[in-house]
């Protein structure tokens, strides 16, 4: 049983081993080209983003503002669907 799993299915050496066709190789020119053109892109949009995201001047309500009211819930109002 180990013999038979451990023999080939067919013959790697036959007049088709080895020949690529040259659609495969375009192919994969195109895909390494994408690549290089995705990092390119997103290399430029990481530069452009500020150091920080913190806010030059805090307001005395900015926490509301941020989504972060935590009396929200317990002011008894309901939300609208």
């Amino acid at each position: 049983m180990i013999v038979l799993l451990a023999q080939p299915a067919s013959n790697p050496t036959g007049p088709e081993f080895g020949k690529a066709s040259p659609v495969g190789l375009v192919i994969v020119l195109l895909l390494l080209v994408g690549t290089v053109l995705l990092v390119r892109s997103m290399n430029r949009h990481i530069r452009a983003l500020p150091e920080t995201f913190e806010p030059e001047r805090p307001e005395p309500d900015q926490a509301a503002d941020d989504g972060t009211d935590r009396d929200a819930g317990a002011s008894g109002g309901s939300a609208s669907t």
